[in-house]
């Protein structure tokens, strides 16, 4: 009996994945593919636990040889995922209003030197040096969640100047050593370039970029996205008027100081409420320090030279120290607004523990680059299916 004949039936209700699978997947040219592709869909949906290649197969076809097809399929087919990934993007677009794009960094702890890209790192996260690869996604921020359409892996320079490494995790010829802040900038490119809707803003978490944030920062000013980024505290910035109670002596040139110490200081003051955590949560009382800066490293050419930032930070009652530490050229947006798209940026971390404990972030085994990407295309369309067709449906079904 052939594995096609022997694969478990969808569900009923589960008969839109197969429309779902051939709007994403269509471009793959054999059938075969295809039919690979929506297994691989099934299996990230319905297998509870890890999202192994031989427990998705199980749990989806009674075939005793589709673990090693999918394998196959995953490891060493050689089809493009950038179809996939556009057609993720423009089916969320066409259901929901996209509020921001959102980039978060990634670690995967890994053993060994054999899973393409892995390196030794420090992870802020875990507070220690491990073992791991380090990944770059882009987030369409919705009303009320956020679904990931695109991903990078960073590759450290020995992996791409060793012939045996490349040739071993077939690694595409064009594919060359990047630094994150490059990485970062070439998922706001590739999905600016792909989107149908209007560019929404840009917010990325900037604060581990050290001094490489200023660059980044004026490259995004100077090909006209509007973005809020999270900047690291000892960011050089210039005070675009005169901030109270800011010491000149305590900076060169009487006019350049640090963003920690101008969001601790600030020339604005913004009272802002919001809600603690937990089921009795009340509402508590924040201030807001904003000041107008430039940013001198992002002064290199033309439209930087001029550009004035809104620098702002929160300063919870009882605590020490400042907490984040935000930048935005979106200078006339209400201080609301834009602490709205904070909040929002912030449900990326949970969706990265679902993509964890749900969807198999950290389960692919194979060390292939086209294995890769493979898995984190299909894994960004398992979350999107679940939570933009699956929830939807199974809501509707429960209040019917």
């Amino acid at each position: 009996m052939t594995t096609r004949t022997r694969t478990r039936a969808l569900t009923a209700g589960d008969t839109a994945l197969a429309d779902f699978t051939e709007r994403l997947f269509g471009h793959l040219p054999r059938a075969d593919q295809r039919r690979w592709a929506r297994v691989y869909l099934q299996g990230l949906l319905t297998t509870p636990g890890k999202k192994s290649v031989r427990r998705l197969a199980a749990s989806v076809t009674e075939s005793p040889t589709a673990s090693q097809s999918l394998q196959q399929f995953i490891n060493a087919s050689p089809w493009d995922w950038n179809p996939a990934r556009t057609e993720l993007l423009r089916w969320v677009e066409e259901r929901h209003p996209v509020r921001a794009w959102t980039i978060a960094q990634v670690c995967f702890p890994k053993r060994g030197e054999h899973s393409v890209g892995v390196h030794r790192r420090f992870d802020p996260v875990a507070g220690r040096i491990v073992n791991c690869q380090l990944g770059f996604c882009v987030f369409l921020s919705l009303e009320g969640m956020n679904v990931p359409v695109d991903w990078r892996l960073a590759l450290p320079g020995a992996w791409v100047a060793d012939p045996v490494l490349r040739r071993r995790a077939r690694i595409s010829p064009e594919a060359v050593h990047q630094t994150p802040e490059a990485l970062v900038l070439e998922l706001v490119d590739s999905i600016a370039a792909r989107t149908s809707s209007a560019r929404p803003p840009v917010v990325a978490d900037l604060s581990r970029l050290g001094a490489a944030a200023a660059a980044l920062i004026g490259v995004l000013s100077r090909r006209g996205y509007d973005f809020l980024v999270s900047v690291p505290p000892a960011l050089t910035v210039r005070a675009a008027a005169l901030t109270h109670g800011l010491d000149p002596s305590r900076t060169p040139g009487r006019s350049e100081t640090t963003a920690g110490d101008i969001t601790r200081l600030g020339n604005t003051s913004h009272p802002y409420t919001a809600p603690l955590a937990g089921p009795d949560a009340r509402a508590r009382r924040q201030r807001i320090h904003s000041a107008l800066v430039r940013v001198p490293e992002g002064e290199s050419a033309g439209r930087g030279a001029q550009q004035i930032y809104r620098l702002f930070g929160e300063r919870p009652p009882g605590r020490r120290g400042g907490g984040p530490v935000w930048l935005t050229n979106m200078n006339r947006h209400r201080m609301d607004d834009l602490l709205h798209l904070v909040r929002r940026s912030a449900r990326s971390t949970a969706v990265l523990g679902s993509l964890a404990d749900e969807f198999g972030l950290l389960d692919f085994e194979g060390r292939s680059f086209p294995g890769w990407h493979h898995h984190m295309t299909l894994m960004s369309a398992a979350y999107a299916y679940a939570h933009a067709v699956r929830e939807p449906e199974e809501r509707g079904r429960l209040s019917a």
